[in-house]
C-alpha cells in the first residue's frame, strides 16, 4: 500500500516538474524570440505583407464594383472597400518601416501612426453597422433620418477625443496620458462589439423569423450572422487585451521587442476578421438593377 502511494506522489511530482519544465521552456523561446533582431524583422514583414494583400484584394473588389455599376456612386459597399484598402495599406506601410517608426521624434508622431489605422478600422466596420441598422428599420418601417447623423457625429466625437489625447502625448507624454489613451481604445472597441451585437442581431433575428424560402435569403441570413459574430468577437478581443495592457507591462503592443505579442494581436483583431469579412462578402451586384441599389449583398 505504501509503494503504490510512494509511486503515486512520485507519478504526481513527475508530472508537475515536466509540465514547469515546458512552461518554462516556453517562456525562454518567447523571450529569446522577442529579444531577437531577426525575428523582430521577419515577424513584422510578415504582418505587413499579410495587410498589404489585404488592402490589394480590397482594391480590386473596389474596382470590379465600379466597372460592374459605374452609374452609381459612392455606396456604402464602395466606400467599404476604399476603407479596407487604405487601412491595410497604411498598416502594412508601418509594420514594414516599424523600426523607423519607432524611432519618429516627438514620440506623439508614433502615436499617431500607430493609432489612426485601428480608428480607421473601427470606422470601416461600423459603417456595417450603420447598414445594417438602416435596413432594421426600414423593415420596421421606423424612421432612418437619425442613424447616418449618429454614425458621424459618434465618429466625429471619436476623432477629436483621440486628437486631444495626441496633443495631451505632445504636451506631456505621461503614464497617465498613455493610460488614458489604452482606456479610451478599449472603450471604443467595446462600443464597436455592443453595435454589432445590437444590430447585427436584431437583423439576424428578424431575417430569421420570415419564412426561409429561397437559397438567397438563406445566404443572406448566413452572411449577418457570420459577419457579426465574427466583428463582434474581433472587436471584444481588441477591448479585453488593450485592458490587459493597462495593467500588466509585458501585455504592451506596438512596441518593437514584443512582435509575438503584436503577430497574435493583429492577426486575430485585423488580419483574419477584415480577410473573412471581404471573403464573405465578395459577392458582386448585378449589373442591371431594378429600382434602388442595395449595396453590401
Amino acid at each position: 500500500m505504501k509503494t503504490s502511494h510512494c509511486l503515486h506522489v512520485w507519478s504526481q511530482s513527475a508530472a508537475a516538474a515536466t509540465m514547469e519544465a515546458g512552461v518554462q521552456g516556453i517562456v525562454d523561446w518567447w523571450e529569446r524570440v522577442n529579444a531577437s533582431t531577426a525575428w523582430q524583422e521577419h515577424i513584422f514583414l510578415g504582418l505587413a505583407t499579410a495587410c498589404a494583400i489585404i488592402s490589394l484584394v480590397a482594391l480590386i473588389q473596389l474596382i470590379r464594383i465600379e466597372l460592374r455599376v459605374p452609374e452609381y456612386g459612392w455606396t456604402t459597399q464602395k466606400v467599404f472597400h476604399l476603407l479596407n484598402f487604405f487601412v491595410n495599406g497604411v498598416r502594412a506601410a508601418v509594420f514594414c518601416f516599424r523600426e523607423n517608426v519607432q524611432a519618429l521624434s516627438p514620440e506623439v508622431l508614433q502615436h499617431v501612426l500607430l493609432d489612426l489605422p485601428g480608428l480607421l478600422f473601427f470606422t470601416t466596420y461600423t459603417l456595417l453597422v450603420l447598414f445594417w441598422a438602416e435596413i432594421y428599420y426600414q423593415a420596421r418601417s421606423l424612421p432612418t433620418d437619425n442613424l447616418r447623423p449618429a454614425f458621424f457625429i459618434t465618429n466625429a466625437t471619436i476623432y477629436f477625443i483621440q486628437a486631444c489625447i495626441w496633443v495631451c502625448l505632445w504636451w506631456s507624454p505621461s503614464p497617465v496620458v498613455l493610460t488614458v489613451a489604452k482606456v479610451f481604445f478599449a472603450v471604443v472597441s467595446l462600443v464597436a462589439a455592443l453595435g454589432f451585437l445590437l444590430y447585427g442581431g436584431r437583423l439576424f433575428l428578424m431575417l430569421r423569423r420570415f419564412p426561409i424560402e429561397s437559397k438567397g435569403r438563406r445566404n443572406k441570413l448566413r452572411e449577418v450572422g457570420c459577419v457579426t459574430a465574427i466583428c463582434f468577437t474581433c472587436f471584444t478581443v481588441r477591448s479585453v487585451i488593450m485592458t490587459l495592457s493597462i495593467f500588466y507591462k509585458g501585455a504592451d503592443l506596438d512596441v518593437l521587442y514584443h512582435p509575438i505579442l503584436n503577430a497574435i494581436y493583429y492577426t486575430l483583431v485585423e488580419i483574419v476578421p477584415s480577410a473573412l469579412v471581404l471573403y464573405i462578402l465578395r459577392k458582386m451586384p448585378p449589373k442591371r438593377m431594378g429600382g434602388q441599389y442595395h449595396p453590401i449583398r
